[in-house]
Formats: C-alpha cells, structure tokens, sequence
C-alpha cells in the first residue's frame, strides 16, 4: 500500500542558519538513501517556502489567485516522502525516521487506490498496472 508522509515544520530550510540547513540536508540524504535500499521510496520532493505557493479558488465560475498559502498557521508544508509499506504500521515506523519529525511532525496518509479512484484519474489501464 501506499502512504503519503507529510512533513510539517515551523522553519523550512531557507530559514534556518546555514550550518544547520547544511545538517538537516545530509540527514535527509541519509534517510533517503536507507529508504531507498530498503524498497519503501516511491517519490519524495522538498518544496519551496509558503511565500512561493499560490492558492487557487473556483466559486462560481470565476477562477481566484492568492499569493502564498491558504491559511496562517505556526507549522508549514515542508515536503513528502511517497511510500510503499506493507500497512500502517510499517508506514509509522518509516516516517518515524525522517528528520523533520524530530523538528516538526510528520503526517502519514494513505493514498486512495479504490477503482472508482484509480477510474478517474485514468490510472486504471495496463500502463499503470
């Protein structure tokens, strides 16, 4: 099963002192590259600070663009890890390790993978098997 590993924290690495970006970067290699072996990584990405987002609404018809995000909150989206894991608990123990859990949380999801699902987002054919 797959399960999406939501990584929030209060400072991304863009905030934080360069010494300790550097740190946080490698930690992340490490990690990485031990999920990687083990057959759990799927896909995995940093993303950029809130600042960078746009939030899009539709109402009515009309299509709106805000800068940044949605809400204001303490923590933000820093990343995600997409994993295979046998259950839940496997899942738990893979996000476990990931380094912005000891600076943040880390918010494990499994991804939808029902028929009516799979159907329409066209990833129901052959090539996706």
């Amino acid at each position: 099963m797959k399960y999406l590993c939501l990584i929030c924290a209060e400072k991304v690495m863009e905030q934080m002192p360069p010494a300790d970006a550097d740190k946080h970067f490698e930690e992340y290699r490490e990690f990485t590259d031990s999920i990687r072996r083990s057959g759990h990584l799927i896909g995995c990405n940093r993303l950029l600070p809130p600042d960078a987002a746009s939030t899009v609404r539709v109402r009515n018809g009309r299509v709106s663009v805000t800068d940044g995000p949605f809400t204001e909150t303490k923590e933000q989206f820093g990343g995600y890890y997409l994993i295979e894991a046998r259950d839940l608990n496997e899942a738990i123990q893979v996000a476990s390790r990931i380094p912005g859990a000891k600076r943040g949380c880390v918010e494990v999801r499994p991804v939808a993978e029902d028929l009516q699902t799979l159907r329409a987002l066209g990833a129901d054919g052959p090539e996706f098997a």
